[in-house]
């Protein structure tokens, strides 16, 4: 049987893949369990620095496999077991302190806009869509949709979107500030590579650093992000990484 998602470390750098091309990489009970397990992984092991999120086949990710839930879920209360479960994977990458860039080819939609959002810098190739979809089968936003696609493009964009069968294309999506980058379609996982071993490259502890304050400032007041601000930097300046980096740069100048 093939593993649903596939998962290796090589260097610092993590790659998560979804991998069932034939459903269009789309969450049923297996991948669901699977996906959670590997992104608590990926995101607290001390030898990751970077993760790469993609998925086999013509597409990123169509969501939920929707003939798996009429065919195997019996009830409402099950969809809500299986969303939770997914919902602590992406929970996992989100307040992480590892940044994550997307690779996201093809088509994304329904639940997979959750996935894609789970990053924090999104490539996707020229001839890419994304939408919702989710009333097209009677069913309502889940996998972080709701939560994060007003924060992503503003409360009024996410209405459009959800509202309606509306495909994004690529431009669009970039436009909308839904994604970071987009490049032609063969070059969407090299470009998500690249962007990884920089931030490994680099100074990759300030990075995932600054990753978590912005992720995090919502729960926070002003004054209390202010001073984890504050609190962050000062521990950032003790670190061997920032020192090497502070003498360089003065031995520079």
């Amino acid at each position: 049987m093939t593993d649903p998602i596939l998962f290796s470390v090589t260097d610092g750098l993590a790659r998560i893949t979804l991998n069932r091309p034939e459903r269009l990489n789309a969450f049923n009970a297996d991948s669901a369990r699977t996906w959670a397990d590997i992104a608590r992984e990926a995101t607290t092991r001390d030898d990751v620095g970077a993760i790469i999120v993609d998925a086999a086949g013509r597409s990123f990710c169509a969501g939920g496999d929707v003939r798996d839930m009429a065919e195997k879920m019996g009830s409402g209360a099950d969809i809500t077991s299986l969303a939770e479960v997914i919902n602590s994977g992406i929970r996992a990458l989100v307040e992480s302190a590892v940044p994550v860039v997307a690779a996201a080819h093809g088509t994304t939609a329904g639940g997979g806009l959750g996935i894609l959002m789970a990053s924090d810098y999104a490539v996707v190739g020229e001839d890419s869509q994304i939408g919702s979809l989710y009333a097209n089968v009677g069913l309502t936003p889940d996998l972080s949709v709701s939560a994060q696609l007003s924060r992503a493009v503003g409360e009024r964009r996410a209405l459009q979107l959800v509202l309606q069968d509306r495909m994004l294309s690529a431009a669009e999506a970039l436009e909308w500030g839904l994604v970071a980058e987009v490049t032609a379609p063969d070059a969407v996982g090299l470009r998500a590579e690249e962007i990884a071993h920089f931030w490994l490259s680099g100074a990759r502890g300030a990075y995932g650093q600054a990753k978590r304050l912005v992720r995090s400032q919502r729960s926070r007041t002003f004054a209390e992000q202010l001073s984890e601000e504050a609190r962050s930097i000062g521990a950032a300046f003790d670190t061997p990484e920032a020192q090497a980096r502070i003498r360089a740069f003065t031995q520079k100048r």
